[in-house]
């Protein structure tokens, strides 16, 4: 390959280049962040509260029980010695 073609290719590549670097930040740099285009939508919307709800009462069901603890009255039969 002569010099000449790399040099003509090359300046092809590089304008090519700078062409999509162009689109690219026009593209690239939003005007809000995604989470502030979508606050608020739901406000006042009772089926969001709704599913608000049933979402807490899913995720709580899911969660592991406590231990049921014993009567004051088992224990100090425990404690006792027994009469014979």
């Amino acid at each position: 390959m002569a010099v000449a073609e790399i040099e003509l290719r090359l300046a092809a590549v590089e304008a090519e280049l700078a062409q999509l670097k162009q689109r690219l930040d026009s593209v690239a740099q939003p005007v809000k962040p995604w989470w502030q285009e979508i606050y608020g939508t739901f406000a006042d919307d009772p089926l969001y509260e709704k599913a608000m709800r049933l979402g807490l009462k899913y995720r709580e069901s899911l969660r592991p029980k406590p231990a049921k603890r014993s009567t004051k009255q088992s224990t100090k039969r425990s404690a006792k010695p027994r009469k014979r």
